[in-house]
Protein backbone atom coordinates (compact mmCIF):
# COMPACT_ATOMS: atom_id res chain seq x y z
CA UNK A 1 0.00 0.00 0.00
CA UNK A 2 1.42 3.35 -1.06
CA UNK A 3 2.11 6.13 1.40
CA UNK A 4 0.18 9.37 1.20
CA UNK A 5 1.94 12.30 -0.46
CA UNK A 6 1.68 15.67 1.24
CA UNK A 7 2.76 18.69 -0.74
CA UNK A 8 2.92 22.29 0.37
CA UNK A 9 1.67 24.86 -2.19
CA UNK A 10 5.20 25.86 -3.28
CA UNK A 11 6.25 22.24 -3.68
CA UNK A 12 3.07 21.56 -5.64
CA UNK A 13 3.83 24.46 -8.00
CA UNK A 14 7.38 23.17 -8.54
CA UNK A 15 6.08 19.66 -9.20
CA UNK A 16 3.61 21.09 -11.71
CA UNK A 17 6.28 22.74 -13.86
CA UNK A 18 7.26 25.85 -11.90
CA UNK A 19 5.76 29.31 -11.32
CA UNK A 20 5.92 30.50 -14.94
CA UNK A 21 4.22 27.36 -16.15
CA UNK A 22 1.52 27.71 -13.48
CA UNK A 23 0.84 31.27 -14.67
CA UNK A 24 0.67 29.98 -18.25
CA UNK A 25 -1.93 27.41 -17.21
CA UNK A 26 -3.99 30.05 -15.41
CA UNK A 27 -3.89 32.52 -18.33
CA UNK A 28 -4.72 29.79 -20.85
CA UNK A 29 -7.65 28.56 -18.75
CA UNK A 30 -8.95 32.11 -18.30
CA UNK A 31 -8.95 32.65 -22.06
CA UNK A 32 -10.56 29.27 -22.71
CA UNK A 33 -13.29 30.00 -20.17
CA UNK A 34 -14.05 33.29 -21.90
CA UNK A 35 -14.46 31.80 -25.38
CA UNK A 36 -15.33 28.10 -25.37
CA UNK A 37 -18.78 28.35 -23.73
CA UNK A 38 -19.73 31.14 -26.14
CA UNK A 39 -18.31 29.80 -29.42
CA UNK A 40 -21.73 28.69 -30.61
CA UNK A 41 -23.11 32.12 -29.71
CA UNK A 42 -20.27 33.76 -31.69
CA UNK A 43 -21.22 31.82 -34.82
CA UNK A 44 -24.88 32.72 -34.48
CA UNK A 45 -24.66 36.33 -33.29
CA UNK A 46 -21.51 37.63 -34.98
CA UNK A 47 -21.26 35.53 -38.15
CA UNK A 48 -25.05 35.15 -38.48
CA UNK A 49 -24.88 31.42 -39.11
CA UNK A 50 -27.81 29.18 -38.26
CA UNK A 51 -27.71 27.21 -35.02
CA UNK A 52 -27.54 23.76 -36.69
CA UNK A 53 -24.80 24.85 -39.12
CA UNK A 54 -22.77 26.34 -36.27
CA UNK A 55 -23.18 23.21 -34.16
CA UNK A 56 -22.15 20.91 -36.99
CA UNK A 57 -19.07 23.02 -37.73
CA UNK A 58 -18.05 22.90 -34.07
CA UNK A 59 -18.56 19.13 -33.86
CA UNK A 60 -16.54 18.53 -37.03
CA UNK A 61 -13.77 20.71 -35.59
CA UNK A 62 -13.64 18.69 -32.38
CA UNK A 63 -13.68 15.33 -34.17
CA UNK A 64 -11.03 16.31 -36.72
CA UNK A 65 -8.95 17.73 -33.87
CA UNK A 66 -8.68 14.19 -32.52
CA UNK A 67 -6.91 13.10 -35.71
CA UNK A 68 -3.81 15.06 -34.66
CA UNK A 69 -3.34 13.06 -31.46
CA UNK A 70 -1.08 10.28 -32.85
CA UNK A 71 1.28 12.96 -34.21
CA UNK A 72 1.24 14.74 -30.84
CA UNK A 73 2.12 11.48 -29.10
CA UNK A 74 5.07 10.84 -31.41
CA UNK A 75 6.29 14.42 -30.94
CA UNK A 76 6.20 14.00 -27.17
CA UNK A 77 8.06 10.69 -27.39
CA UNK A 78 10.88 12.44 -29.23
CA UNK A 79 11.44 14.41 -26.03
CA UNK A 80 9.49 17.63 -26.60
CA UNK A 81 7.56 18.89 -23.59
CA UNK A 82 7.09 22.65 -23.14
CA UNK A 83 7.28 23.12 -26.92
CA UNK A 84 4.22 20.90 -27.45
CA UNK A 85 2.30 22.68 -24.70
CA UNK A 86 3.15 26.05 -26.28
CA UNK A 87 2.16 24.75 -29.72
CA UNK A 88 -1.24 23.64 -28.40
CA UNK A 89 -1.78 27.22 -27.25
CA UNK A 90 -0.43 28.86 -30.40
CA UNK A 91 -2.68 26.84 -32.70
CA UNK A 92 -5.64 28.25 -30.76
CA UNK A 93 -4.31 31.77 -31.43
CA UNK A 94 -4.66 30.93 -35.12
CA UNK A 95 -8.20 29.71 -34.48
CA UNK A 96 -9.13 32.99 -32.77
CA UNK A 97 -7.54 34.98 -35.61
CA UNK A 98 -9.71 33.13 -38.13
CA UNK A 99 -12.78 33.87 -36.02
CA UNK A 100 -12.00 37.57 -36.05
CA UNK A 101 -11.24 37.55 -39.79
CA UNK A 102 -14.36 35.65 -40.80
CA UNK A 103 -17.03 37.79 -42.49
CA UNK A 104 -20.72 37.30 -41.75
CA UNK A 105 -22.12 34.16 -43.30
CA UNK A 106 -18.73 32.54 -43.98
CA UNK A 107 -19.12 29.05 -42.58
CA UNK A 108 -15.79 27.87 -44.02
CA UNK A 109 -13.65 30.20 -41.92
CA UNK A 110 -15.73 29.46 -38.84
CA UNK A 111 -15.24 25.72 -39.39
CA UNK A 112 -11.49 26.27 -39.84
CA UNK A 113 -11.38 28.29 -36.62
CA UNK A 114 -13.26 25.52 -34.79
CA UNK A 115 -10.77 23.01 -36.18
CA UNK A 116 -7.70 24.86 -34.90
CA UNK A 117 -9.36 25.50 -31.55
CA UNK A 118 -10.24 21.80 -31.43
CA UNK A 119 -6.67 20.74 -32.21
CA UNK A 120 -5.34 22.92 -29.40
CA UNK A 121 -7.95 21.74 -26.92
CA UNK A 122 -7.28 18.07 -27.73
CA UNK A 123 -3.48 18.32 -27.77
CA UNK A 124 -3.12 20.29 -24.54
CA UNK A 125 -4.10 17.62 -21.94
CA UNK A 126 -1.62 15.03 -23.23
CA UNK A 127 1.16 17.59 -23.58
CA UNK A 128 0.52 18.97 -20.09
CA UNK A 129 0.44 15.49 -18.52
CA UNK A 130 3.72 14.57 -20.25
CA UNK A 131 5.37 17.75 -18.99
CA UNK A 132 4.24 17.12 -15.41
CA UNK A 133 5.35 13.47 -15.64
CA UNK A 134 8.83 14.70 -16.60
CA UNK A 135 9.10 17.15 -13.69
CA UNK A 136 7.45 15.06 -10.96
CA UNK A 137 7.37 11.33 -10.26
CA UNK A 138 5.25 8.80 -8.41
CA UNK A 139 2.58 10.13 -6.08
CA UNK A 140 4.00 13.64 -6.30
CA UNK A 141 3.14 13.52 -10.01
CA UNK A 142 -0.44 12.48 -9.18
CA UNK A 143 -0.85 15.46 -6.85
CA UNK A 144 0.66 17.81 -9.44
CA UNK A 145 -1.76 16.58 -12.11
CA UNK A 146 -4.63 17.11 -9.69
CA UNK A 147 -3.35 20.59 -8.88
CA UNK A 148 -3.21 21.46 -12.57
CA UNK A 149 -6.80 20.33 -13.03
CA UNK A 150 -7.98 22.39 -10.07
CA UNK A 151 -6.14 25.46 -11.36
CA UNK A 152 -7.58 24.97 -14.83
CA UNK A 153 -11.13 24.64 -13.53
CA UNK A 154 -10.69 27.80 -11.49
CA UNK A 155 -9.47 29.65 -14.58
CA UNK A 156 -12.31 28.29 -16.71
CA UNK A 157 -14.87 29.34 -14.12
CA UNK A 158 -13.36 32.81 -13.73
CA UNK A 159 -13.15 33.25 -17.51
CA UNK A 160 -16.76 32.17 -17.97
CA UNK A 161 -17.93 34.52 -15.23
CA UNK A 162 -15.93 37.43 -16.68
CA UNK A 163 -17.32 36.74 -20.15
CA UNK A 164 -20.86 36.61 -18.82
CA UNK A 165 -20.44 40.02 -17.22
CA UNK A 166 -18.88 41.48 -20.38
CA UNK A 167 -21.62 40.08 -22.60
CA UNK A 168 -24.46 41.64 -20.60
CA UNK A 169 -26.11 43.88 -23.14
CA UNK A 170 -22.95 43.91 -25.31
CA UNK A 171 -24.11 41.85 -28.29
CA UNK A 172 -21.87 41.04 -31.25
CA UNK A 173 -19.30 43.74 -30.49
CA UNK A 174 -18.71 42.35 -27.01
CA UNK A 175 -18.28 38.84 -28.44
CA UNK A 176 -15.65 40.07 -30.88
CA UNK A 177 -13.80 41.96 -28.15
CA UNK A 178 -13.91 38.89 -25.94
CA UNK A 179 -12.48 36.73 -28.74
CA UNK A 180 -9.64 39.22 -29.23
CA UNK A 181 -8.82 39.16 -25.50
CA UNK A 182 -8.86 35.36 -25.62
CA UNK A 183 -6.36 35.35 -28.49
CA UNK A 184 -4.03 37.63 -26.52
CA UNK A 185 -4.36 35.35 -23.49
CA UNK A 186 -3.45 32.28 -25.58
CA UNK A 187 -0.44 34.09 -27.03
CA UNK A 188 0.81 35.15 -23.60
CA UNK A 189 0.28 31.64 -22.21
CA UNK A 190 2.20 30.10 -25.12
CA UNK A 191 5.15 32.44 -24.55
CA UNK A 192 5.23 31.58 -20.84
CA UNK A 193 4.98 27.83 -21.48
CA UNK A 194 7.72 27.92 -24.13
CA UNK A 195 10.01 29.88 -21.77
CA UNK A 196 10.12 26.87 -19.45
CA UNK A 197 12.37 25.15 -22.07
CA UNK A 198 11.70 21.62 -20.87
CA UNK A 199 12.95 18.80 -23.10
CA UNK A 200 13.78 15.26 -22.14
CA UNK A 201 15.17 11.99 -23.45
CA UNK A 202 12.50 9.39 -22.63
CA UNK A 203 14.77 6.38 -23.14
CA UNK A 204 17.03 7.63 -20.38
CA UNK A 205 14.23 7.93 -17.82
CA UNK A 206 13.89 5.30 -15.13
CA UNK A 207 11.51 2.50 -16.01
CA UNK A 208 10.80 2.06 -12.30
CA UNK A 209 8.90 5.30 -11.82
CA UNK A 210 5.62 3.83 -10.73
CA UNK A 211 5.30 1.80 -13.92
CA UNK A 212 3.64 -1.52 -13.29
CA UNK A 213 3.94 -3.14 -16.66
CA UNK A 214 3.76 -2.66 -20.43
CA UNK A 215 0.72 -1.46 -22.30
CA UNK A 216 -1.51 -4.45 -23.28
CA UNK A 217 -3.86 -3.41 -20.47
CA UNK A 218 -4.33 0.03 -22.00
CA UNK A 219 -7.04 -1.18 -24.38
CA UNK A 220 -9.42 -2.05 -21.55
CA UNK A 221 -8.57 1.19 -19.75
CA UNK A 222 -9.17 3.28 -22.87
CA UNK A 223 -12.51 1.58 -23.58
CA UNK A 224 -13.61 2.13 -19.98
CA UNK A 225 -12.51 5.75 -20.15
CA UNK A 226 -14.96 6.45 -23.00
CA UNK A 227 -17.78 5.57 -20.60
CA UNK A 228 -16.28 7.23 -17.53
CA UNK A 229 -15.91 10.55 -19.34
CA UNK A 230 -19.68 10.86 -19.74
CA UNK A 231 -19.68 12.16 -16.14
CA UNK A 232 -18.10 15.40 -17.35
CA UNK A 233 -21.20 16.21 -19.42
CA UNK A 234 -23.74 15.34 -16.73
CA UNK A 235 -23.87 18.86 -15.20
CA UNK A 236 -23.73 20.58 -18.60
CA UNK A 237 -26.07 18.41 -20.69
CA UNK A 238 -27.89 15.58 -18.89
CA UNK A 239 -29.22 17.49 -15.87
CA UNK A 240 -30.37 20.62 -17.75
CA UNK A 241 -32.01 18.37 -20.36
CA UNK A 242 -33.95 16.38 -17.78
CA UNK A 243 -34.73 19.08 -15.21
CA UNK A 244 -35.66 21.88 -17.61
CA UNK A 245 -36.98 20.33 -20.81
CA UNK A 246 -38.61 17.19 -19.40
CA UNK A 247 -39.61 18.15 -15.85
CA UNK A 248 -40.15 21.84 -16.73
CA UNK A 249 -38.16 22.98 -13.72
CA UNK A 250 -36.38 26.26 -13.19
CA UNK A 251 -33.05 27.06 -14.86
CA UNK A 252 -31.81 27.96 -11.39
CA UNK A 253 -31.14 24.35 -10.44
CA UNK A 254 -28.94 23.37 -13.43
CA UNK A 255 -27.04 26.67 -13.11
CA UNK A 256 -26.52 26.13 -9.36
CA UNK A 257 -25.39 22.55 -9.95
CA UNK A 258 -22.86 23.68 -12.56
CA UNK A 259 -21.42 26.35 -10.24
CA UNK A 260 -21.27 23.89 -7.33
CA UNK A 261 -19.50 21.34 -9.55
CA UNK A 262 -16.82 23.88 -10.46
CA UNK A 263 -16.31 25.01 -6.85
CA UNK A 264 -16.06 21.43 -5.56
CA UNK A 265 -13.53 20.44 -8.24
CA UNK A 266 -11.37 23.49 -7.52
CA UNK A 267 -11.39 22.99 -3.75
CA UNK A 268 -11.37 19.18 -3.44
CA UNK A 269 -9.39 17.85 -6.42
CA UNK A 270 -5.97 17.98 -4.74
CA UNK A 271 -7.04 16.94 -1.19
CA UNK A 272 -9.10 13.98 -2.42
CA UNK A 273 -6.33 12.83 -4.78
CA UNK A 274 -3.75 13.03 -2.00
CA UNK A 275 -5.93 11.15 0.50
CA UNK A 276 -6.63 8.36 -2.00
CA UNK A 277 -2.95 8.10 -2.96
CA UNK A 278 -2.53 5.49 -0.22
CA UNK A 279 -4.46 3.06 -2.42
CA UNK A 280 -3.49 1.57 -5.82
CA UNK A 281 -4.46 3.83 -8.70
CA UNK A 282 -6.42 1.11 -10.48
CA UNK A 283 -8.47 0.41 -7.35
CA UNK A 284 -9.23 4.10 -6.99
CA UNK A 285 -10.31 4.35 -10.63
CA UNK A 286 -12.64 1.36 -10.24
CA UNK A 287 -14.06 2.94 -7.06
CA UNK A 288 -14.71 6.14 -9.02
CA UNK A 289 -16.89 4.14 -11.41
CA UNK A 290 -18.90 2.75 -8.51
CA UNK A 291 -19.43 6.23 -7.06
CA UNK A 292 -20.53 7.57 -10.46
CA UNK A 293 -22.92 4.64 -10.99
CA UNK A 294 -24.47 5.22 -7.55
CA UNK A 295 -24.94 8.90 -8.39
CA UNK A 296 -26.67 8.00 -11.68
CA UNK A 297 -29.12 5.80 -9.77
CA UNK A 298 -29.56 8.69 -7.35
CA UNK A 299 -30.47 10.98 -10.26
CA UNK A 300 -33.03 8.40 -11.38
CA UNK A 301 -34.60 8.47 -7.93
CA UNK A 302 -34.44 12.27 -7.75
CA UNK A 303 -36.11 12.84 -11.10
CA UNK A 304 -38.96 10.52 -10.13
CA UNK A 305 -39.98 12.78 -7.23
CA UNK A 306 -41.84 15.25 -9.39
CA UNK A 307 -41.56 18.94 -10.20
CA UNK A 308 -41.30 20.37 -6.68
CA UNK A 309 -38.64 18.04 -5.28
CA UNK A 310 -36.62 16.95 -8.30
CA UNK A 311 -34.44 20.09 -8.42
CA UNK A 312 -33.28 20.03 -4.77
CA UNK A 313 -32.86 16.25 -4.80
CA UNK A 314 -30.80 16.33 -8.02
CA UNK A 315 -28.65 19.10 -6.56
CA UNK A 316 -27.89 16.89 -3.55
CA UNK A 317 -27.07 13.87 -5.71
CA UNK A 318 -24.87 16.04 -7.96
CA UNK A 319 -22.41 16.36 -5.06
CA UNK A 320 -21.93 12.58 -5.14
CA UNK A 321 -21.49 12.71 -8.93
CA UNK A 322 -18.88 15.46 -8.59
CA UNK A 323 -16.98 13.43 -5.99
CA UNK A 324 -16.96 10.54 -8.46
CA UNK A 325 -15.70 12.90 -11.18
CA UNK A 326 -12.93 14.14 -8.87
CA UNK A 327 -11.84 10.60 -8.02
CA UNK A 328 -11.90 9.62 -11.70
CA UNK A 329 -9.92 12.67 -12.83
CA UNK A 330 -7.36 12.22 -10.08
CA UNK A 331 -6.65 8.57 -10.89
CA UNK A 332 -7.19 8.01 -14.63
CA UNK A 333 -4.37 10.10 -16.15
CA UNK A 334 -2.12 9.17 -13.23
CA UNK A 335 -2.71 5.48 -13.95
CA UNK A 336 -1.87 5.93 -17.64
CA UNK A 337 1.33 7.78 -16.73
CA UNK A 338 2.27 5.00 -14.30
CA UNK A 339 1.53 2.17 -16.74
CA UNK A 340 3.33 3.58 -19.77
CA UNK A 341 7.05 2.92 -20.28
CA UNK A 342 8.97 6.19 -20.51
CA UNK A 343 9.79 5.87 -24.21
CA UNK A 344 6.10 5.60 -25.20
CA UNK A 345 4.62 7.91 -22.56
CA UNK A 346 3.57 10.50 -25.15
CA UNK A 347 1.76 7.97 -27.32
CA UNK A 348 0.03 6.44 -24.29
CA UNK A 349 -1.19 9.84 -23.11
CA UNK A 350 -2.26 10.71 -26.66
CA UNK A 351 -4.30 7.51 -26.92
CA UNK A 352 -5.89 8.28 -23.57
CA UNK A 353 -6.81 11.78 -24.74
CA UNK A 354 -8.19 10.26 -27.93
CA UNK A 355 -10.55 8.10 -25.87
CA UNK A 356 -11.47 11.10 -23.71
CA UNK A 357 -12.15 13.29 -26.73
CA UNK A 358 -14.19 10.56 -28.39
CA UNK A 359 -16.29 10.10 -25.26
CA UNK A 360 -16.88 13.84 -24.97
CA UNK A 361 -17.79 14.04 -28.67
CA UNK A 362 -20.37 11.24 -28.63
CA UNK A 363 -21.80 11.79 -25.15
CA UNK A 364 -24.17 14.67 -26.07
CA UNK A 365 -25.77 12.58 -28.81
CA UNK A 366 -25.95 9.48 -26.62
CA UNK A 367 -27.35 11.39 -23.62
CA UNK A 368 -30.03 13.14 -25.65
CA UNK A 369 -30.99 9.91 -27.41
CA UNK A 370 -31.32 7.99 -24.14
CA UNK A 371 -33.20 10.84 -22.48
CA UNK A 372 -35.83 10.72 -25.23
CA UNK A 373 -36.83 7.30 -23.84
CA UNK A 374 -37.21 8.62 -20.31
CA UNK A 375 -35.16 9.02 -17.12
CA UNK A 376 -34.95 5.28 -16.51
CA UNK A 377 -33.34 4.70 -19.90
CA UNK A 378 -30.87 7.56 -19.39
CA UNK A 379 -29.72 7.02 -15.83
CA UNK A 380 -30.14 3.23 -15.85
CA UNK A 381 -28.02 2.86 -19.00
CA UNK A 382 -25.32 5.23 -17.71
CA UNK A 383 -25.21 3.46 -14.35
CA UNK A 384 -25.00 -0.03 -15.88
CA UNK A 385 -22.36 0.94 -18.45
CA UNK A 386 -20.22 2.65 -15.79
CA UNK A 387 -20.43 -0.35 -13.46
CA UNK A 388 -19.36 -2.66 -16.29
CA UNK A 389 -16.43 -0.32 -17.04
CA UNK A 390 -15.42 -0.18 -13.38
CA UNK A 391 -15.53 -3.98 -13.19
CA UNK A 392 -13.36 -4.24 -16.32
CA UNK A 393 -10.80 -1.82 -14.86
CA UNK A 394 -10.62 -3.73 -11.57
CA UNK A 395 -10.47 -7.18 -13.20
CA UNK A 396 -7.74 -6.17 -15.61
CA UNK A 397 -5.39 -5.68 -12.67
CA UNK A 398 -5.27 -9.43 -12.05
CA UNK A 399 -4.72 -10.10 -15.74
CA UNK A 400 -1.86 -7.60 -15.73
CA UNK A 401 -0.30 -9.28 -12.71
CA UNK A 402 -0.40 -12.68 -14.42
CA UNK A 403 1.08 -11.12 -17.55
CA UNK A 404 4.00 -9.68 -15.60
CA UNK A 405 4.54 -13.03 -13.89
CA UNK A 406 4.66 -14.81 -17.25
CA UNK A 407 7.13 -12.23 -18.57
CA UNK A 408 9.37 -12.67 -15.54
CA UNK A 409 9.30 -16.47 -15.88
CA UNK A 410 10.09 -16.19 -19.59
CA UNK A 411 13.05 -13.90 -18.89
CA UNK A 412 14.28 -16.20 -16.14
CA UNK A 413 14.17 -19.19 -18.47
CA UNK A 414 15.87 -17.39 -21.32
Amino acid sequence: MATTTKLQPRALVRASGGPRYAVALAVDALGTGMLRPFLLLYGVKVLRLSGPVTGIAMTVGVVLGLVCMPAVGRWLDRGARSTVVAASMLVRVLGVALLLAAPAGHVGLFAAAALFLGIGNQAWPAAHAALVATVAHGRERDAALAGGRALRNAGLGAGGLLATVCLTGGGATALQAMAAVTGIAYLAAAALAWSVHLHTHPAALSAKDGADGPAPRMRVLLAANVVYVFCLNVPEIALPLVLVTQLHGSLTWPASIFVANTVLVVTLQVPVTVVLSRFPRRTVLAFAGVVLAVSYLGFLAATSLGHGWSGPAAAGVSVVCTIGEIIYAGSATALVAALAPADVLGRALARFQLSTGFGLAVSPAVITALASYGSAALWGSLGAATLVSASAVATEKDQGTRLRGCCRRARAGA
